[in-house]
């Protein structure tokens, strides 16, 4: 009880240093909280959207980009297969603010009763509005809302460049909250409505069905594949919803790697924390020990000290992260839309798993940087417990022992790299053991650069330059941890800063070879460009002769259903030039493009090529509308568009084998002496009240570094806030150092020392510690860079990325390494100048 009442009294007596490492805690813990949330808010909004709309369907009869003809399905019924629903879906967009994507959903609704729960809460009368009146759906009144409507009111929504009136005839009644969840941008019509909307009438976009489990489902399986005709397959539902989930997956692994690094540099605060408060009681735990204290009362002590500072910051830290999750979610949404596929996402829940983990990692990291400090307290005797000449000198003893396991510790590290079979996880885990290696490095470099900078600060600043070097060296077990957090967030801003770098100048260097066109044409998308409806084809046919166009090229882009999930097809109808322009990382354009032009091969990009293990030579089937068909790989190009990879065929070669006439962009070449603007003002006039998107190559260029831009906004928040926390700790080491030498300083204010040249000290030391920081901070932060590009993004989306070090940016990184020192060490150095010497002095 005694140890608890000193513990306590220690806290009180230090609040300052005690708020500093519950706030340290707790912003490490709300980055984590708040990356976790935000993926766990994008996951479960796709996997309740699937659910919901896939209900109990066990399998699904898939086809290519035409769909279903509607007759399959009438087909099947007539064969027996009772538990089926037909469904037409596609995204659609409101016309009117507010502005949102939904998801139209035609069903059958007398079908539906075994497949989707809410249907079964249909009203008659709904039931019959929705089947009867052309035009009519329904949707959650909480989304009708959001929208601004109510039964009877009519809206209209685009597809395809085309505008359509719906009116809304009624709400949508989930059964459960998970089914409402999954329903909240879903517009549910009629199959022969959503036929209407996106022109495809008597096509289907797949057929759900509710198979049994076990040796009755398999024989039911069997006979249903030999009904289908060629070009159909059932695929199972659950694994279809996967294959959309593991897209997004090494999305949502680099984000929560990228929030551990807070927290990484936040258990150094709490290293430093709890060794100021034990190095600051060892009298007092020497006298309790003497008073018959055992060593395991005063370990339980220290830990039961850092249990309540690491619950308090875990508390305050998950609080906070909620608050933050909310903007991070919005973030990583826009990211997976921009990206991946369409997803909506109204609310962010606090989730019991991420309040575990939280909690799990505040606590359980508070209590390992606290252990060293505690074992320290235990492990001396009474009486050298009482004395405080050693400490710095055995921290400094440890210096070398502590160097020789950070060695060992990137050794370890970098040998995990190499091991390909590790993945993203053991690329990751790599990374963090060479970081924490090269922290334990740190204090022993701040050691001998300090000693190298003496002279020269001497020279430069005199005597309060020498004493600002030795003030390091001297408090070494202090100035040490707070160089090593520092290192670790401003390397990770180096590192992070050139990978984006790296990669941005990559895919400018890609845009230059694939956007080869003057001007392109696309129907708009309210900023969505996953969406991809097909052009109407009297307009292709209208744009095509604009007179200041000297060619033009077709393209259509889409996903293709198979055993192991979508591949997205992308063809094009383009001459020579524009195809020998690509970048390719195997194969020969010029040897490519006669197989490619006649249909025989196909181009793979880099992505798909990684994860299909595919290279030149290699042959590649693909489930056409004729069945199966197999096609040489005759290269692989760079592209930076999709981390999931795409299937480049020439437009002859896609029609050939899917039957599918339409187009969903177009790109035109001017001629001499009309500029880019000039025929996109021609291509708009002729495009008339369309709906469609007309943009030139600068333009294109500049709208998709934007994308770029936004797309790695994300990680410059979660750099920012690591170095925030790095910034706490060097506040909290000063802090820790006013109290440590408040008797050394009031001497020297005695000895005759002004108030000015004692800040001028404590400041010169603190910008010391900064300048050292941003030095060894930078082969950490080229060591991470080359690690995310060679090892991380090669193993999460297949990019190779060009190594390109902006000098600008180590400059930067190393100046906003000494302002956020010297930042942290004003307020510190400013009490230490205006505190009284007689009163340090009244305890001698």
């Amino acid at each position: 009880m005694i140890l608890w009442r000193a513990a306590a009294r220690h806290l009180l007596r230090h609040p300052w240093q005690t708020v500093l490492a519950v706030l340290g805690v707790a912003l490490g813990v709300a980055v984590v909280t708040a990356v976790d949330l935000a993926n766990e808010t994008a996951r479960r909004a796709f996997t309740s959207a699937a659910q919901a709309v896939a209900g109990k369907a066990t399998h699904q009869v898939v086809a290519g980009p035409a769909g279903i003809p509607e007759e399959l399905y009438r087909s099947l019924r007539l064969s027996g297969i009772r538990e089926c629903a037909p469904m037409l879906t596609a995204p659609v967009q409101t016309a009117a603010p507010p502005y949102r994507t939904l998801q139209l959903v035609g069903i059958d609704p007398f079908a539906e009763a075994p497949v989707r729960s809410y249907t079964g809460h249909f009203s008659g009368p709904l039931l019959e509005t929705l089947v009867a009146q052309q035009g009519s759906c329904l949707l959650l009144q909480s989304t009708a809302a959001a929208l601004r409507l109510r039964p009877g009111q009519p809206f209209t929504v685009e597809s395809g460049g085309r505008r359509v009136l719906l009116t809304l005839a009624g709400y949508l009644d989930p059964p459960d909250a998970v089914t409402r969840l999954g329903l909240d941008s879903v517009l549910v019509v009629d199959i022969a409505t959503a036929q209407e909307v996106l022109s495809q009438e008597g096509r289907l976009t797949r057929i759900d069905l509710v198979l049994p489990e076990g040796e009755a489902g398999a024989r039911e399986l069997a006979a249903l594949e030999k009904l289908l005709p060629r070009g159909t397959s059932v695929v199972s539902a659950g694994a279809r919803a996967g294959a959309l989930d593991r897209m997004t997956r090494a999305f949502r692994l680099n984000l929560t790697a990228l929030s551990l690094l807070a927290l990484v540099v936040g258990m150094f605060l709490i290293y430093n924390t709890m060794t100021f408060s034990v190095i600051t009681r060892r009298s007092t735990i020497g006298m309790l020990r003497a008073l018959g204290v055992t060593r395991r009362e005063v370990c339980a002590g220290v830990l039961g000290e850092a249990f309540l500072l690491g619950s308090a910051g875990t508390v305050a830290g998950l609080l906070l992260g909620s608050l933050l999750a909310r903007e991070l979610t919005r973030l990583v949404t826009r990211t997976i839309n921009d990206l991946y596929f369409t997803l909506q996402v109204t609310g962010v829940h606090l989730y019991p798993e991420t309040v575990l983990k939280g909690v799990l990692l505040g606590v359980g990291a508070t209590l390992a940087a606290a252990l060293p400090p505690a074992l320290e307290a235990t492990g001396a005797p009474p009486r050298a417990a009482m004395a405080r000449s050693d400490i710095e000198e055995t921290r400094r003893r440890l210096v070398p022992w502590a160097a020789l396991a950070g060695a060992l510790l990137m050794a370890a590290g970098g040998g995990l790299f190499f091991v390909s079979s590790a993945g993203i996880t053991g690329g990751f885990a790599a990374l963090f053991a060479v970081i924490i290696g090269y922290a334990l490095t740190v204090p022993g470099a701040v050691l001998v650069l300090s000693r190298l900078f003496r002279p020269l600060l001497g020279l430069w600043l005199g005597v309060i330059g020498k004493m600002a070097a030795r003030g390091v060296v001297v408090s070494l077990s202090r100035t040490g941890v707070a160089a090593a957090a520092l290192v670790v967030a401003v390397s990770a801003t180096i590192g992070v800063g050139i990978m984006v770098g790296s990669f941005r100048d990559t895919v400018q260097q890609w845009l230059g070879s694939w956007l080869r066109a003057d001007v392109y044409l696309r129907v708009a998308d309210r900023g969505n460009a996953r969406l991809r409806p097909v052009l109407d084809p009297g307009l292709v046919r209208r744009v095509a002769a604009a007179p200041g166009a000297a060619g033009y090229t077709l393209s259509r882009r889409v996903s293709v259903e198979g055993a192991e999930g979508a591949t997205e097809i992308f063809s094009l109808q383009m001459p020579k030039s524009t195809f020998i322009g690509y970048r390719f990382k195997e194969g020969d354009p010029e040897a490519a493009w006669g197989p490619f032009s006649r249909g025989e091969a196909v181009v793979v990009s880099e992505p798909y090529a990684y994860r299909h293990h595919l290279t030149v030579g290699r042959r590649l089937t693909l489930a056409t509308a004729h069945g199966p068909r197999s096609f040489g790989v005759a290269g692989v190009f760079y592209d930076y568009g999709t981390d999931a990879g795409i299937v480049m065929m020439s437009r002859g070669a896609y029609l050939a084998n899917w039957d599918d006439p339409g187009v969903d962009g177009m790109s035109f070449y001017a001629r001499p002496g009309v500029s880019p603007g000039e025929l996109v003002a021609q291509l708009r006039r002729l495009a008339g009240s369309a709906e469609v998107f007309v943009i030139s190559n600068a333009e294109l260029r500049r709208a998709t570094v934007q994308v770029f831009d936004r797309t790695f906004a994300i990680t410059g928040v979660l750099r920012l806030l690591t170095l925030v926390v790095a910034c706490i700790g060097i506040l909290a080491a000063l802090m820790a150092l006013q109290v440590e030498r408040a008797r050394e300083l009031a001497v020297m204010r005695a000895l005759g020392l002004t108030p000015a040249q004692v800040w001028g000290t404590v400041i010169g030391e603190t910008a010391l510690i900064g300048i050292l920081s941003g030095i060894l901070s930078v082969p950490l932060g080229i060591i991470q860079a080359l690690v995310l590009i060679y090892v991380v993004n090669l193993r999460s989306f297949g990019w190779t990325m060009e190594l390109s070090i902006d000098p600008l940016l180590v400059l930067q990184s190393v100046a906003l390494a000494l302002v956020a020192a010297v930042l942290g060490g004003i307020y510190p150095s400013l009490r230490i100048a205006r505190s009284l010497p007689a009163l340090a002095l009244k305890e001698e």
